[in-house]
């Protein structure tokens, strides 16, 4: 049973799964916009919107979350010197998911994530 668990499993097991969310919340934050499933999109979703929440906030501890999570350093570095002048007075919702046409292989849905 699944009451009340409420983290999207996506098929993998936890540590390839968080490994996954790292490196698309990564791409990301890098490229500003990424096509990948549905599922996907709507799970890294949230860890976009915490690190953009780590950068608002700018201390140091959250510098070194950021850091932790991240796979690339000067990437932390540049989201931590920007974020303040292009999400300062937004209170959430960094991201949107655009659904577009399904997976030809598979046929699943796919989606657009990019930053607003």
């Amino acid at each position: 049973m699944r009451h009340r668990c409420r983290v999207p499993k996506l098929s993998k097991p936890a540590d390839q799964r968080k490994a996954l969310l790292r490196a698309l919340t990564t791409e990301l934050i890098r490229h500003g916009r990424i096509t990948t499933t549905k599922a996907r999109a709507r799970a890294v979703r949230s860890q976009v919107d915490w690190i953009i929440t780590l950068a608002k906030n700018g201390s140091l501890a959250a510098r070194r979350r950021a850091l932790g999570y991240l796979y690339d350093k000067k990437l932390v570095h540049a989201l931590f010197e920007q974020v303040g002048s292009r999400y300062g007075n937004r209170n959430g919702g960094y991201t949107r998911i655009l659904r577009t046409l399904p997976r030809r292989g598979d046929n699943s849905e796919m989606a657009i994530i990019e930053l607003v």
